[in-house]
């Protein structure tokens, strides 16, 4: 199966604790239900230049970003189909479009600068991205993390995400592995992804309001490289199964 999608949405991001988090669960019920994933332990490998040209661009905040990742919603092996997605970011909207490939012959293509096995539109657009970049583009790191994902009983274009235990490396960088690795955010810190064509639903912005939780700025490829750049993860960091 050659799964190809195409999104276009804005992606607000709120730091909360655990126990916010809890009550985010309570205002939820019959608003929202876990959908076709639930629960999973994310990994994604991002792709970058060797003098990590992607990630210092958007750390920058510019008005354009784009990076290159390949997911999985679980422990990867060789035949496992995985997304290849190229995510861009242009005044606030996202635009991502993502192919599903098996796991070997996906990385296959990018680690060693061979063409996809696939011909599509998307296909062209990530091999203009990779041609752009050129022959320096190879993975840079393994982010993986804890996520809830949700969207609306009603089946409205909503959809919220739960992410906890981020944690990143630049070794071992294979979607078959454990995850483990550094940790990007405190034990108590919830990151919650809300993503829709518009508006957000006004049972979630009560919600929001009421627990004087606010939008931020927040980046997990981009906190984990400042991390990595300052020297924090010689501290050492955490394993989860």
């Amino acid at each position: 199966m050659n799964e190809q999608m195409t999104f276009k949405r804005y992606e607000l991001k709120y730091m909360m604790t655990r126990a916010q988090k809890e009550d985010l669960l309570r205002a939820m019920e019959g608003h929202l239900q876990l959908d076709r994933y639930g629960h999973s332990t994310i990994r994604n490998i991002y792709f970058d230049t060797d003098t990590f040209r992607l990630v210092r661009r958007s750390i920058e905040k510019p008005l354009y970003k784009e990076k290159l990742r390949v997911r999985s919603y679980q422990r990867a092996g060789e035949k496992s189909m995985v997304f290849m997605e190229l995510k861009k970011k242009f005044e606030s909207v996202v635009y991502k479009r993502r192919v599903m490939l098996p796991h070997r012959e996906a990385m296959d293509a990018l680690e060693n600068d061979r063409p996809l096995p696939i011909s599509s539109q998307i296909g062209a657009e990530i091999a203009a991205f990779r041609e752009f970049y050129g022959p320096t583009l190879k993975p840079s790191m393994l982010l993986t993390y804890e996520r809830e994902a949700y969207f609306p009983v009603d089946g409205t274009d909503f959809r919220l995400t739960l992410d906890e235990n981020i944690l990143w490396r630049m070794d071992n960088m294979d979607l078959g592995a454990e995850a483990y690795g550094n940790a990007v955010l405190d034990d108590d810190r919830v990151l919650m992804e809300v993503k829709t064509p518009g508006g957000i639903p006004l049972w979630m912005t009560r919600f929001l309001t009421e627990n004087k939780i606010y939008q931020t700025s927040f980046s997990k490829y981009g906190a984990a490289f400042l991390q990595w750049q300052a020297g924090e993860h010689l501290l050492g960091g955490k394993m989860y199964a």
